[in-house]
């Protein structure tokens, strides 16, 4: 049976875009009133939520994305990215390769630690002390795993983008911007990591990191948590391209992940 034109048009309707002859509008704002008068971190904003941020939102949103923008050679998405652009596969596909290495090992865990907060906030509704259920939540996360995403950091002792991120939501929180409730559950959990222990009294400090920051400010703002992991993929897709068009410039052929003077150890027979 054929399909009629307004069956045709309800299989891709949708309320994000009006597209007509001569017509473009975002969430019905024409775009001609966007161009000029509109930043790209209030457009992601009114993509995603339908309404333009408040300026205190925007600001909060924007330095989520400006601090996840790169992290060096070393994340294996910028890595893959570098080694992608030397085999003749285009820009695209480049920054392609880096972003499908954001999974839930690597670039994951804002959504995760989204998550963890939500459900400190959930038993903290259920009327829970904030403590009381900031202990409780972690015992059943790392009953699954030992990893508590959000906090502690392979490479720095103290994330350098965690202190301006959370002075950021104080302010936000000072100014009736946010509520400060996740930000709060986040720092509940920091003190329980590093509360005193006196069979290790020579245990590392377990900081908050960048996701654990941007995940505050992403709760705080109320996107939902799988939205965390797609906005850190926006922005880390900037050190992507910026990484890739270098290495394009390097005149290598076939990168590897090591110099070619560096041979795999062989574990064979």
């Amino acid at each position: 049976m054929q399909a009629s034109s307004e069956e045709s048009a309800r299989w891709w309707s949708t309320a994000i875009i009006r597209m007509a002859p001569g017509v473009i509008e975002l969430r019905g704002r024409p775009i001609q009133d966007l161009i000029g008068t509109v930043g790209l971190t209030e457009m992601i904003w009114l993509m995603l939520r339908g309404e333009p941020p408040a300026p205190g939102q925007a600001v909060l949103l924007e330095a989520a994305l400006v601090a996840g923008v790169d992290h060096g050679p070393q994340a294996p998405s910028i890595a893959a990215a570098r080694m992608a652009a030397t085999c003749g596969v285009g820009l695209n596909n480049a920054i392609a390769t880096g972003v499908n290495l954001l999974g839930d090992s690597h670039g994951g865990a804002g959504q995760q630690c989204v998550e963890l907060l939500q459900d400190i906030c959930a038993a903290q509704a259920d009327g829970a002390d904030l403590d009381a259920a900031t202990a409780t939540v972690v015992a059943a996360w790392r009953e699954r795993s030992r990893y508590l995403p959000g906090f502690g950091h392979r490479f720095h002792p103290v994330d350098p983008r965690r202190d301006p991120l959370l002075a950021l939501v104080d302010e936000a929180v000072a100014d009736g911007v946010v509520e400060g409730r996740f930000a709060a559950a986040a720092r509940s959990v920091e003190a329980l990591l590093n509360r005193p222990d006196p069979d290790r009294p020579d245990r590392r400090p377990v900081p908050m990191n960048i996701d654990g920051a941007t995940a505050v400010i992403y709760a705080e703002l109320g996107f939902a948590a799988p939205l965390a992991r797609g906005l850190f993929v926006l922005s880390r897709t900037i050190g992507i391209l910026a990484h890739a068009w270098e290495e394009t410039g390097s005149g290598r052929r076939n990168k590897g992940p090591i110099p070619p003077s560096i041979l795999p150890e062989y574990l064979g027979p």
